[in-house]
């Protein structure tokens, strides 16, 4: 577990994305304020960004067809570092099989783990059960 962690706990429902979106928000500016970063808001927006793509990566892959479940979020800073870590009892992934969009094409879908890595320093995915996605960015 992280020291200094914020722990939330929220039902694998898209209705409760803005509620996550705010923790990970408000925690870039409690662990973020007084490390130097990339630049006035390019820290938290890149955060931000990654951390809702990861939960409706959850939503809907891991918990596609299931019974609603839960997730939970955990944040805080790390080595330098903020993480995040995304904990669900969905079914699990290889990300290696993910292919890299061709952006070229503009596609609509299948972008989310590509914008993950292209903003965070730090990708690991882990399955389980329960599968666990922990994200980092240095400050």
């Amino acid at each position: 577990m992280l020291a200094l962690v914020i722990v939330l706990k929220v039902p694998a429902s898209l209705q409760y994305r803005d509620v996550a979106m705010r923790v990970v928000a408000a925690a870039c500016k409690i662990y973020a304020s007084d490390a130097r970063t990339e630049g006035p808001g390019l820290f938290h927006e890149q955060v931000v960004s990654a951390f809702g793509e990861a939960f409706n990566n959850a939503l809907f892959h891991a918990y596609r067809d299931l019974p609603e479940g839960q997730l939970i979020v955990e944040v805080g800073p790390a080595e330098g570092a903020l993480e995040i870590r995304i904990i669900d009892d969905g079914r699990p992934f290889d990300p290696s099989t993910v292919p890299v969009p061709d952006l070229d094409a503009l596609p609509e879908r299948g972008m989310g783990l590509f914008i993950i890595r292209a903003f965070m320093d730090e990708v690991v995915y882990r399955p389980g059960p329960p599968n666990a996605l922990s994200l980092r960015k240095r400050f």
